[in-house]
């Protein structure tokens, strides 16, 4: 059996892999890393998040040279309607991830997570009148049953899953109407949102709820909690580089899957007979959804990746 000739297409495919899954590992981890703030409410977590993140940024942007477009987009403050819609989109979904966390509900994220491709197909059909082809229409369907049989047979909704995959999947929509690379969007959304972290930082420090200096070892997780928000976003934009749209989306479920694992075995959260059989109707809807991805993508050689 012949070996695969070591192109550079080849070569930068196997480190867009690498950087994907460093990318979609580091996020699937996320739970070990918020579970260590105990007796930091979800929301000061939240607001450290933004401001450490956002100054993360600043040296990032400083040290790449990018600072042009992010000038350009602040200097027309009447385009900056979708991108403050983005960046509510992301805090709200941040915070409602660290509150799942907090009070141990990470399978309502990991759900939540999973569902998301579905959620964005039901608003590419919905809101930009996309065409949904038959797999992906049976697979949103598998989905919105699982969360009627949720909702029959436990009486609740899984607000939070839906609440995470609808934010982030409402704020995937607006992100593609922005004209900005990810690095400088991502950026210009944190800006917009620092005026809002120091402002509840403040009345925090005032009312002496800040929990920021109370002690070293709180000191420095909020401080890391920027950096580890960076870190994957910087892994998964190598990625996006080198990879087909396909490869990624099969590459995400590792996101989801690892945090599943991570409440079950290490939170020990509790999993219905319901709750299964939730998971096993998206994860079947997902490979349905996964398979006529798979069908429709591209015949064409990938081109090697840009410098």
């Amino acid at each position: 059996m012949l070996d695969t000739p070591s192109t550079p297409a080849n070569r930068e495919a196997r480190r867009g892999v690498m950087f994907g899954l460093a990318a979609y590992s580091m996020w699937g981890c996320f739970p070990l890393f918020f579970a260590l703030f105990e007796g930091v409410p979800a929301y000061e977590i939240l607001i450290h998040r933004v401001l450490w993140f956002c100054l993360f940024l600043v040296g990032l942007v400083t040290l790449l040279g990018r600072w042009a477009p992010v000038r350009k987009a602040l200097g027309q403050p009447r385009r900056l309607g979708r991108v403050l819609g983005c960046a509510l989109l992301i805090g709200l979904n941040w915070g409602l991830y660290i509150y799942a966390v907090e009070t141990r509900q990470v399978l309502q994220a990991s759900l939540g997570y999973f569902m998301t491709p579905l959620v964005n197909v039901a608003l590419g059909m919905l809101v930009l009148r996309e065409t949904m082809h038959r797999p992906q229409a049976v697979a949103v369907a598998m989905a919105t049953v699982a969360i009627l049989t949720q909702l029959i047979m436990l009486g609740e909704l899984p607000w939070i899953s839906l609440a995470l995959a609808f934010s982030f999947g409402t704020y995937g929509l607006l992100r593609k109407q922005v004209p900005l690379d990810g690095l400088s969007g991502l950026f210009v959304e944190t800006l917009l949102l620092l005026p809002l972290g120091l402002i509840a930082l403040g009345w925090l420090t005032q009312a002496e709820l800040s929990h920021f200096l109370e002690g070293s070892r709180v000191t420095l997780l909020l401080v890391a909690s920027g950096v580890i928000t960076a870190l994957p976003l910087l892994a998964f934009a190598g990625a996006a580089r080198r990879l087909r749209l396909a490869t990624l989306g099969f590459l995400m479920y590792i996101n989801p899957t690892i945090q599943f694992l991570i409440a079950l075995l290490v939170f020990g959260e509790p999993l219905s007979g319901v709750q299964l059989a939730t998971f096993v109707m998206i994860w079947m809807g997902l490979a349905l959804y996964t398979w006529s991805a798979w069908q429709s993508r591209p015949r064409e050689a990938p081109q090697p990746a840009r410098q």
